[in-house]
């Protein structure tokens, strides 16, 4: 059994293309697979890693698509996106449903994939981005997160976004950072490591908001569909890139059990911010066994 403070390095083939991945616990527990967002990168789960790998799970937290030591082929969109997840999940435990997390984009991803292949996946956790139905009429109700969004648009600039994301040592994640959690101060060696993955990534992982309206007009409704995996939704109370307020209602969202914690003092990287709270949540959800129950229960 590996040392649940060990950090294994490995990787995993799919149809689509090879993705590197951190892993944590022993090699024969119970799978959990942590997407990361942008600008993020998988070290971002090694605390709530060792968490985990310390009830038994094993975690695996690849580079998402884009990122490198992963696959840079697109496309980015999140069918191809919440694909991947579907087939890594495939790869490393062809016999038996894995656990979801998914933080910002890897959230956006879970609830497709979810969707998609519920039966690949036991429990999920998302975190600081709401289902995408909420998201958009909560931002049509709110019109104050169109200015927290406006750096969407800014990478849709032809020819603008790749260059200016980098400029001055990627001044602008530093930035990002600061406002979505103004209370947080990422550590130097952390921040160090996620530029020299970006540096070496781009333009693919600002691709993704390029290809995200497109999948939009062509998939909205399939994207818009109904959970039916239990799902954990975390969020924190100072998120300076989505407001609590878009959140509110998603329960109508979902057909499995659904439970949502606004986490105080904590911005939108939460797990990284209040790391206690947000560990024992997700562990007392991942822990429970009463999966079929509730399927009987909250089935239409």
């Amino acid at each position: 059994m590996a040392s649940v403070e060990s950090i294994d390095l490995g990787s995993v083939d799919t149809r689509s293309g090879r993705f590197a991945f951190e892993a944590h616990g022993p090699t024969g527990g119970e799978i959990v697979l942590a997407a990361h967002g942008f600008p993020d990168h998988p070290p971002t789960y090694r605390r709530l890693g060792r968490a985990l790998a310390a009830r038994g799970y094993r975690v695996i937290a690849p580079w998402m698509r884009g990122y490198a030591p992963s696959t840079l082929d697109g496309p980015f969109d999140l069918e191809r996106i919440a694909t991947d997840l579907i087939e890594i999940a495939a790869a490393l435990s062809p016999d038996r449903p894995v656990n979801l997390v998914g933080h910002d984009w890897g959230a956006c991803a879970a609830y497709v994939a979810l969707v998609r292949q519920p039966t690949r996946f036991r429990r999920a956790v998302t975190m600081s981005v709401p289902h995408p139905a909420a998201f958009a009429s909560g931002a049509l109700r709110h019109p104050i997160q169109l200015r927290r969004s406006a750096y969407m648009a800014w990478f849709n600039l032809p020819g603008v976004a790749p260059w200016s994301t980098a400029w001055r040592d990627f001044a602008l994640i530093d930035r990002l950072w600061h406002t979505w959690s103004p209370g947080y101060r990422p550590d130097a060696g952390f921040m160090r490591d996620l530029k020299t993955c970006l540096a070496r990534s781009m333009p693919a992982p600002i691709l993704y908001y390029r290809a995200l309206v497109p999948w939009m007009v062509r998939n909205g409704r399939r994207g818009l569909s109904r959970v039916r995996v239990p799902t954990l939704y975390l969020h924190g109370a100072d998120d300076g890139c989505v407001g609590t307020e878009i959140a509110a209602g998603q329960h109508a969202y979902f057909r499995a059990r659904f439970e949502s914690v606004v986490v105080p003092s904590a911005g939108h990287f939460l797990h990284l911010e209040a790391p206690e709270s947000v560990e024992r949540a997700i562990v007392a959800w991942l822990d429970r066994r009463d999966d079929a129950v509730e399927a009987r229960r909250d089935a239409p």
